[in-house]
């Protein structure tokens, strides 16, 4: 037996029993209509006859569209109808409170119609204008879960941050070489004198740019690559500061070797050594810390005062007429008045004006008024000796 005739017997029995309630027990005629059972019967079966007929096509034919409908539609079609219908009913809802107010049965019917209006609509527009919410909904959900990543990771910096930081209390503090601090040389007699406490991190990109200095063809900066790499090894087995090399690289590989160290400080949170003035200035723009050694140079300067008198061996000619130029241990040029007469002697000098330029110091001084200021330059050394000890 199809689905049909099944449909179509149970339409016919269920119409013929409400037929029958209604006209026989509900119905003020059913007195009436008892004295003639075959009108009775005869409405019976009429309806039983028109419920058999009619049944498939409210009940099976409506199902199998609805199920054709439901495997052919896109899901997303499915889903935007359900969320437009569910604002559409909402909506009505605010409609069927004013609606229902009106009088006899416009309150009971509007609310209703309105219902079933907004419903419909809120299917159909959402249905048509699927993509554009989704964008919507899309744009609001990437907008809140890019806050949420920039917010987790603005916490991993923290965190990272006091990681670093306590790490560095616990093992000192570090600071960073450069390439020119390691070929300059000085930082390791610097590092000797226990002036320099913490640790001495070099990074990986440093040591590779180093070695690419020792191997360059050119004559003057492959031996200053290889000055380099003395002092490094110098540094790692006599000086008094621990030395490590960090493998640590930054993201990009074709940066400058300045703009690697300087946001690696940024990220340690740690110094520079360098003897750049470029970089210098760069990380200092950009807050780091910067231990220049040239500076230090300077700042331990002898400082002599207009009146002193030293021990200075005239060296070559001034440009003024009559002036000998002579230099300190630490390469202090000083210009001696008069001073061209006593050429390849040490003598006795007053000092007069300490100038301070760009490129350093100059001092003028004068011979001291004496007779036996002058000396060959072996007893002026001697003598020299004589006072220093």
């Amino acid at each position: 037996m199809s689905v049909n005739t099944i449909a179509r017997c149970i339409g016919a029995l269920l119409a013929a029993s409400v037929s029958f309630f209604v006209f026989f027990v509900e119905h003020p005629l059913a007195t009436l209509l008892l004295e003639k059972l075959e009108w009775s019967a005869a409405i019976a079966f009429a309806c039983g006859l028109i419920a058999f007929v009619i049944t498939p096509y409210v009940t099976i034919v409506p199902y199998r569209w609805v199920s054709h409908q439901l495997r052919t539609v896109a899901v997303s079609d499915l889903i935007a109808g359900t969320i437009g219908l569910i604002v559409g009913l909402l909506i009505s809802v605010l409609f069927g409170i004013p609606l229902g107010a009106l009088p006899e049965n416009w309150g009971h019917i509007l609310p209703v119609v309105a219902a079933i209006i907004c419903g419909y609509l809120g299917a159909m527009v959402a249905v048509l204008r699927k993509s554009e919410l989704a964008h919507l909904f899309q744009s609001l959900f990437l907008t809140r879960r890019r806050e949420r990543e920039e917010e987790r990771e603005r916490e991993r910096e923290r965190e990272r941050a006091k990681e670093a930081e306590a790490l560095a209390s616990a093992a000192g503090p570090q600071i960073l070489l450069d390439t020119s601090a390691i070929i300059d040389g000085r930082i390791a007699d610097i590092s000797q004198t226990g002036f320099i406490f913490g640790k001495l991190v070099v990074p990986r990109f440093v040591l590779n740019e180093l070695q690419r200095i020792a191997d360059s063809a050119d004559t003057l900066r492959r031996n200053r690559g290889r000055h380099g790499l003395e002092m490094l090894n110098r540094l790692q087995k006599d000086a008094t500061v621990p030395v490590e090399i960090m493998d640590t690289d930054m993201e990009s590989s074709s940066e400058e070797v300045d703009s690697k160290l300087v946001k690696l400080a940024r990220a340690l949170h740690c110094p520079i050594i360098t003897n750049d003035f470029n970089l210098n200035r760069v990380a200092e723009l950009q807050g780091v810390k910067v231990l220049n050694i040239n500076e230090l140079a300077n700042a331990v300067k002898p400082v002599l005062l207009p009146g002193e008198e030293i021990a200075i061996k005239i060296m070559q000619d001034g440009k003024e007429l009559g002036q000998g130029v002579g230099y300190l241990d630490d390469g202090t040029m000083i210009v001696v008045e008069g001073g061209r007469q006593y050429m390849n002697m040490t003598i006795d000098v007053t000092v007069t004006r300490v100038i301070q330029t760009v490129a350093g110091r100059l001092i003028f001084a004068y011979p001291k008024q004496s007779s036996g200021n002058a000396t060959s330059s072996s007893q002026g050394q001697s003598t020299g000796k004589q006072r220093q000890g």
